[in-house]
């Protein structure tokens, strides 16, 4: 999520904390009681803070593309111009006279002791945020980077994780913003601008997006380069002016060629952290497990789907029932339509017409997360991963419906009985599929094979009643192959149900119970493998007809 609105919350705690802290006509009656108090400021600060992004977040996160960061700059000006337009506020001179902070019998008066304040709570942020990410929640977090999609259908509420991440990013903003206030003593709009959010977008850029010493790292090499280059440049060049900017627009470019990931992720490529001993989750308590439907018994029903894209008809007038305990494989020539159907089946899509009925309730217009929940997990046509993310992690994010630490438990490190099942559970299902050996290892560094194999871990994570798999067997060698079709006859054997799409025929044949034939969206035949063997319609269209 790009926002260039970082700096408005940064500049809303600062105005917040000296607002409340130096009284005047902008301070409700109600709240004076809290004047000449930089603490009972801070709480105030962070409230008024948390509900302006919340409400700000529903505005803009349900945006994508280009319109999400021009949301944000719209945001971002519109506080910028509260703050400089507002008299109470002090207009662009800004309020000054703020006192010192006073930490019991300490006065933090000189620059140094306000540094050191600073750093703690910089060393505290960072030490909450590495443990929040460390966790369930932040497995779900870091999800959103692998498509929305993905994340849903393994049961993550996109929608308000993106809200936490965006709240938690204001909080953080705000309490910026009150050191900086106590530390100049001074507020004025102007480092609170959408050029701050852009100093802000540099940082993280240079730093390393998605990698949270990147962020120091990028907030450091910013600060010191810039402040270099404001010193050196107009000396070199005979004329001031703000050359800086160039310098740091070229190194981004050229960091985006060179080093797509930041510096930290240049890092952290070439010295990967060790593993993680696997002490706490041998002796987890393992997670329980659902009571499967009786064999035979009919788990998901499709009746009627048709689905339109404007003229073009993906899907029309499919029905069909998937068992208990039985393999079911949906074939058909590429463009049939197989892809939709998952789509429609997962709750990715919704049919234009027609019903889905799962565990003998209707799921159409239900969420993926919804559905998720339900029992029912999926794989993609295309692998869906977090490539920078350890392999076991990726598969965790499977098991996120069988726990239940929040933000606050996962970042002060009190999920942690929990997080040693939800990864003990992870490592077992890599055990199943045979990647084991390389738990630790990032997920993209794996061959497309193992990678569809990753995904078929994750998806059992979710401990599913019905599984779907889209074409897993792409990209598997021989042995791989076989090793698939033997874990998929164990899970037939444990009463699951497995609805699959694939194109390879010999792996389609030797496993499935029975076969739905899609051609141009509708259903050509539908019986056990020998009989599509010989269908004159399924002859003709898709294994051709001198088979």
């Amino acid at each position: 999520m790009t926002s260039f609105g970082q700096a408005a919350f940064v500049g809303l705690g600062a105005y917040t904390a000296a607002v409340l802290t130096l009284g005047g006509p902008a301070l409700p009656e109600g709240l004076a009681w809290l004047t000449g108090s930089p603490w009972l400021a801070l709480p105030v600060a962070l409230a008024l803070t948390l509900a302006v992004a919340l409400v700000l977040g529903a505005l803009t996160l349900r945006l994508s593309g280009h319109y999400l960061p021009l949301g944000t700059i719209c945001w971002g000006l519109a506080l910028y111009y509260v703050f400089g337009n507002s008299e109470a506020l002090g207009s662009h001179t800004g309020l000054t006279g703020l006192p010192m902070l006073t930490l019991g019998p300490w006065r933090l008066e000189a620059p140094a002791d306000m540094a050191r304040l600073i750093w703690a709570v910089l060393g505290l942020a960072m030490v909450l945020a590495h443990q929040l990410l460390d966790s369930r929640s932040g497995r779900a977090m870091r999800a959103l980077d692998g498509g929305q999609a993905m994340a849903a259908s393994m049961g993550v509420p996109v929608l308000r994780m993106k809200m936490a991440v965006f709240a938690l990013s204001a909080l953080l903003g705000c309490l910026s913003g009150w050191l900086y206030a106590f530390e100049q003593r001074f507020v004025s709009p102007a480092p609170f601008g959408v050029g701050a959010g852009i100093d802000v977008m540099f940082m993280a850029l240079i730093g390393g997006v998605g990698h949270l010493w990147g962020a120091l790292a990028g907030a450091a090499v910013v600060t010191l380069v810039r402040d270099l280059l404001q010193d050196w440049l107009p000396g070199l060049l005979g004329q001031g002016g703000n050359y800086e900017a160039i310098v740091f627009g070229l190194l981004v470019i050229v960091l985006m060629h060179r080093a797509p990931q930041g510096l930290w992720g240049f890092v952290a490529a070439r010295w990967p952290k060790p593993a993680r001993p696997a002490t706490a989750e041998a002796g987890a308590t393992p997670l329980p497990r659902r009571t499967l439907p009786a064999r035979g018994e009919v788990v998901l029903s499709a009746r009627g789907l048709t689905r339109r894209f404007g003229g073009l008809v993906a899907n029309r007038d499919l029905s069909f029932d998937l068992k208990a305990g039985e393999v079911l494989a949906v074939i058909g020539p590429n463009g049939a339509g197989k892809s939709t159907l998952f789509n429609l089946l997962s709750c990715v899509d919704r049919p234009t017409s027609g019903e889905v009925s799962f565990l003998g309730r209707p799921s159409t217009g239900l969420t993926p997360a919804r559905i998720a929940a339900r029992g029912l997990s999926r794989t993609f046509q295309h692998v869906k991963l977090l490539p920078t993310m350890s392999v076991l992690d990726n598969v965790a994010i499977g098991a996120h419906l069988r726990g239940s630490a929040g933000l606050l438990r996962s970042a002060l490190r009190l999920d942690r009985a929990e997080e040693a099942r939800l990864r003990a559970e992870a490592r077992r299902q890599l055990d199943r599929v045979g990647l084991g050996a390389w738990a630790d290892r990032p997920a993209g560094s794996l061959a497309l094979g193992q990678q569809r194999l990753l995904e078929i871990a994750r998806a059992l994570c979710a401990d599913p009643a019905v599984l779907l798999l889209d074409e897993p067997a792409a990209g598997l060698r021989l042995q791989e192959k076989q090793a698939l079709a033997a874990l998929l006859g164990r899970l037939r054997e444990e009463g699951l149900a497995v609805l699959l799409v694939e194109h390879d025929m010999d792996f389609v044949m030797s496993l499935s119970d029975r076969i739905v034939v899609v051609v141009f969206g509708e259903k050509a035949a539908e019986g056990l493998p020998d009989e599509i063997r010989q269908h004159p319609k399924v002859l003709e269209a898709y294994l051709g007809a001198d088979l």
